[in-house]
């Protein structure tokens, strides 16, 4: 996988990542965020939770989407965007899980360690975005 990064005025480059459309794409995504967050000087605690966040946004993707396409990671102001791109139109819907189902909790994880999160259709489909509050200088408090 190879990552392309543009640069957004203000903020650090915008990095791109085509994730593969194979069981494989959350773990490929949660590496690559991982290092890009470690390239932008950001860890620990709170970088667990975006990994998560990403892990659950890119499953989604792959297995409500139609198809994965790619993942952006934005760092600005202390705000983390994460933007999971897929093929499908169909929205996201936020379920309230049988306590006795293993699944469909993934947009209630999302929502829990987000600040905010939402959708918003695209050329091609849509993407899910989440977004978290992250400080350069408190990430690894």
């Amino acid at each position: 996988m190879t990552m392309s990064k543009t640069r957004s005025e203000g903020s650090l480059p915008v990095v791109s990542l085509p994730l593969p459309v194979a069981v494989t794409a959350p773990a490929v995504a949660r590496q690559a965020v991982r290092a890009t967050l470690a390239g932008f000087g950001l860890d620990g605690p709170a970088v667990d939770d975006v990994l998560l966040a990403t892990s659950e946004l890119v499953t989604n993707a792959f297995e409500h989407g139609e198809r994965p396409d790619r993942l952006e990671i934005e760092y600005s102001d202390g705000r983390l965007t994460l933007r999971v791109f897929d093929s499908g139109s169909e929205r996201p819907k936020l379920k309230e899980p049988s306590p006795m189902a293993a699944r469909s909790r993934g947009l209630q994880l999302v929502h829990a360690l987000s600040d905010d999160w939402g959708y918003e259709p695209c050329s091609g489909g849509k993407y899910v975005w989440a977004v978290f509050s992250l400080d350069r200088a408190d990430a690894s408090a």
